[in-house]
């Protein structure tokens, strides 16, 4: 014995269709509705199969017996997917999305694939705040040219500098070629346009103020600060590097100090000259492996508000970056000099590229042409000009 249907089935004037009545769905959840509305129903053979489901509802989806008997004929025709057919293809839709490498996913996959990664922070907090909105869910292939120049113009327009701007778009290009490498996506198809960076600045500080800065130096009471900046200065070592020194890094015999893996490259030597070997000698060792520590002997991670009190103290300019200044000072000490050519300058600074130092080159033009002109002095134009004329009639 067939049980009875829950909900009777009331026909049409339309073949195949039918309806049953139901309650009208509320607008909101905190509604009660007790209007009835008519819920359409269609029934077609498509390959020989019965197929009967639901084709919509009097009231939300302005649903007629028309109307379905419509797409009843549409979906008979095969013109139209059955409803089990839409739900499978959506159904494949979310597996290949969740499948698909999203720069969301690349990012993740590429800090866990880079565990030492120099300047993970910036780069986390650069995605999260300018990438992660428009970018987070797309796949690399997907990228236009007009994605990279809206994120361009949306960045612009806060004002934030183009070497800020330069930063946002390098993550995508990288995590796009990260992707590429592993075979994990197709990667961005199109060349991005990076924004013109000058990063020709230099920074120096007048004999003036680096007496004031020298004075400061030795009044203040924070060791660690006042010798990371006479480190800064006698070596042109980086922040990090200096964050980053061990005792063990430091071969006083050899006058050398190992610098372990300095901005992504690999571990490299720079001399102990006597300045700095005076420094390292009377600084106290805590008994950390760390010559500079942070809290608990652990590693050092800023320095701020000593380096702004010293700063301030000395009477520096507001613009001056105590360690990269400090190590721009270096620089520019040794090429205005002329005693170091460049390519020495290149090896102490440890810059990969010989055009990361051409900075400082018109230092070192400018000593060179002080150095020629030293001839001026030397030589008396009047007793060096010769008479042709009383040169000959000598001769002859």
């Amino acid at each position: 014995m067939k049980s009875k249907r829950k909900y009777p089935r009331h026909k049409t004037d339309y073949p195949g269709v039918w309806f049953i009545e139901g309650r009208a769905l509320p607008e909101k959840k905190t509604q009660q509705v007790t209007q009835i509305e008519k819920i359409y129903y269609i029934a077609y053979r498509r390959e020989g199969k019965l197929i009967e489901e639901k084709a919509g509802r009097q009231f939300e989806d302005r649903m007629t017996p028309a109307k379905a008997s419509q797409l009843r004929a549409r979906k008979k025709s095969g013109d139209v997917d059955s409803n089990s057919e839409k739900r499978a293809k959506r159904r494949s839709a979310k597996i290949a999305k969740d499948n698909c490498w999203t720069f969301r996913k690349l990012f993740d996959e590429y800090l866990v694939s880079r565990p030492d990664l120099k300047g993970r922070a910036n780069d986390e907090r650069r995605f999260k705040s300018y990438l992660e909105k428009d970018f987070g869910k797309m796949l690399p292939e997907e990228v236009t040219h007009f994605h990279t120049e809206k994120l361009r113009r949306r960045l612009a327009k806060k004002r934030l500098k183009p070497a800020t701007i330069r930063h946002a778009l390098e993550i995508l290009r990288r995590l796009s070629n990260f992707g590429t490498k592993r075979n994990l996506c197709s990667g961005i198809p199109f060349v991005i346009e990076m924004p013109q960076v000058n990063n020709l600045k230099t920074e120096d500080l007048t004999p003036e103020q680096l007496a004031r800065l020298f004075q400061v130096l030795d009044d203040d009471q924070n060791v660690q600060a006042t010798n990371m900046i006479r480190i800064a200065l006698f070596t042109g070592m980086r922040r990090g590097e200096i964050f980053n020194l061990k005792w063990n890094d430091i071969d006083f015999r050899r006058k050398i100090i190992t610098l372990r893996d300095p901005k992504g490259s690999h571990d490299k030597t720079i001399p102990l000259n006597e300045m700095a070997e005076n420094v390292l000698t009377t600084h106290p060792d805590s008994g950390s492996d760390f010559v500079f520590p942070g809290r608990e002997g652990k590693k050092r991670n800023n320095c701020n508000r000593p380096m702004k009190r010293i700063k301030e103290k000395a009477e520096l300019p507001k613009d001056f970056r105590m360690f990269h200044g400090l190590r721009h000072v270096f620089a520019s000490m040794l090429a205005s000099s002329g005693e170091v050519d460049l390519y020495t300058l290149q090896t102490l600074l440890t810059h990969k590229s010989p055009m990361m130092t051409q900075r400082y080159a018109h230092l070192r033009d400018n000593s060179l042409m002080h150095a020629s002109n030293v001839i001026s002095g030397l030589m008396r134009p009047e007793e060096k000009v010769i008479n042709f004329e009383q040169h000959e009639s000598r001769s002859a």
